[in-house]
């Protein structure tokens, strides 16, 4: 094509091939179409007067909400009641991992034998010195809180009685004790029984009921001619293979009380 153009202009001289002036360092044998590098961009004309709603929904709603806003295409502005982090981006650590977690020591401090995991320290135990409870004097009975110094009956004095003024031939329990005044008990005292000690005297026939006698009043009360009955007490419990051989003891030494008194009668006569 060049060479025709050439040709038309200067017809005389058709072999001689002018040159332009170019940019262009290479000849017509070595031009070739080489492939542009930029990517070729197409552009569209979009109508800008319209406008398009832009919807913003937030994770933390509910599944209708975004169902709703999804279907009808309204608007969901951010309220109160509907913000929150997306789902992953916060992690909740462990409760005592310290202040670098931003958990704190969860109460236990940072150091020290108390801090670490496991069992811990015994109650009363200060670090090896002696403790406070070998420290303090100990006392005898229920001032010391020994089970041996609480009562376990709840005593009335054969003077006291007689100021009662029971008439002869009553019985005095402790049913009768309380109806006259003589005893209140309260608290655990009230199901103690009761013990008839034998401070004073008695000149009424009276009839005693009572778990235990002393010594000094059972002695008064034969003399005056009063009937005295020994309430039985609570059984303790044991297991039933002690109970077994405990009335077995009980059988065998009760055969052997009634030989021997078998025999202490025999001997007189003989």
């Amino acid at each position: 094509m060049a060479a025709s153009l050439l040709s038309l202009s200067s017809p005389t001289s058709t072999n001689h091939i002018h040159q332009f002036s170019s940019h262009f360092k290479g000849n017509v044998r070595t031009l070739k179409a080489n492939p542009c590098p930029i990517p070729s961009i197409k552009l569209h004309h979009h109508n800008t007067n319209q406008r398009q709603s832009l919807v913003i929904l937030n994770s933390t709603a509910s599944a209708s909400d975004v169902q709703e806003s999804s279907v009808i295409g309204q608007n969901v502005r951010f309220r109160l009641d509907n913000l929150g982090p997306q789902p992953g981006s916060r992690k909740k650590g462990e409760e005592g991992e310290g202040a670098c977690a931003g958990q704190g020591a969860a109460g236990f401090g940072m150091r020290g034998q108390k801090s670490r995991s496991g069992p811990g320290v015994r109650k009363g135990f200060e670090g090896g010195q002696m403790p406070l409870y070998r420290r303090l004097p100990k006392l005898r009975g229920i001032a010391g809180g020994m089970h041996a110094g609480l009562p376990k009956y709840v005593p009335v004095n054969l003077k006291d009685i007689a100021d009662a003024g029971f008439q002869e031939g009553e019985e005095v329990s402790l049913e009768s004790l309380k109806k006259k005044g003589l005893i209140n008990p309260s608290g655990r005292e009230r199901r103690l029984p009761l013990k008839i000690l034998g401070d004073g005297d008695l000149t009424v026939k009276l009839e005693f009921k009572a778990r235990a006698f002393s010594a000094s009043a059972k002695e008064k009360l034969e003399a005056a001619g009063c009937s005295l009955t020994v309430l039985p007490g609570r059984k303790k419990w044991v297991k039933p293979s002690v109970a077994k051989n405990l009335a077995r003891a009980d059988e065998y030494f009760a055969k052997k009380r009634a030989a021997a008194a078998a025999e202490s009668a025999e001997s007189p006569s003989a």
